[in-house]
């Protein structure tokens, strides 16, 4: 019988990219057009059933965090990934970051990072933010302003996206982060995450 090594756990052990920031690495949690709000349990690695949106709204893209991350909440970096169709949960997948949409989530920071799927030809040129049609943007704003509404949890969304500079900073700032909580100090300059 084989012998059966540790699985691996999507957020710490899935390479980041080899051209981060520019191109990063994305799990994605929740696929477009579901009510499912599925998110990865911390301690497991595994996908878990979180809860089913309380509106009548969906995803309006795909959904899920970037490896090796950490932010001031105490979770990976969430990302937003927009391509042409929905994928299954907990696979992951090459972006482009190129914006950011600032969010407050019950009082607390909770931004979420805007990529293209790298490999998406719909997305292929798209670099940052302001290319996308506005009415896309509102869509994304509208989502988020919406989606725990009825679960009486309040969200407030910033009126203006910043574009990629300011979104591959956040993943640096990010990536930073995670190093100083989880990769010891004697191997932080050698890290090749």
């Amino acid at each position: 019988m084989p012998v059966r090594g540790a699985a691996a756990h999507p957020w710490h052990d899935i390479h980041v990219g080899d051209d981060a920031p520019n191109v990063i690495n994305a799990v994605i949690e929740i696929p477009r057009g579901s009510k499912v709000k599925y998110e990865l349990d911390k301690a497991t690695g595994m996908c878990y059933v979180d809860r089913i949106l309380y509106s009548s709204v969906v995803y309006p893209h795909n959904y899920g965090f970037i490896p090796k991350t950490l932010c001031d909440d105490g979770d990976p970096l969430d990302v937003l990934v927009l391509m042409q169709e929905a994928v299954t949960p907990m696979c992951f997948l090459r972006v482009r970051p190129i914006g950011v949409m600032g969010m407050l989530d019950q009082g607390e920071g909770d931004d979420k990072l805007i990529a293209v799927h790298a490999d998406d030809p719909e997305y292929k040129n798209v670099t940052d933010i302001s290319q996308l049609p506005p009415h896309r943007l509102k869509e994304i704003k509208r989502f988020f302003e919406d989606y725990k509404k009825n679960e009486n949890k309040e969200v407030a969304v910033d009126e203006l996206f910043r574009g990629s500079v300011e979104a591959k900073a956040i993943v640096n700032h990010s990536f930073d982060l995670y190093k100083e909580h989880y990769v010891p100090k004697k191997n932080r300059n050698e890290s090749k995450m």
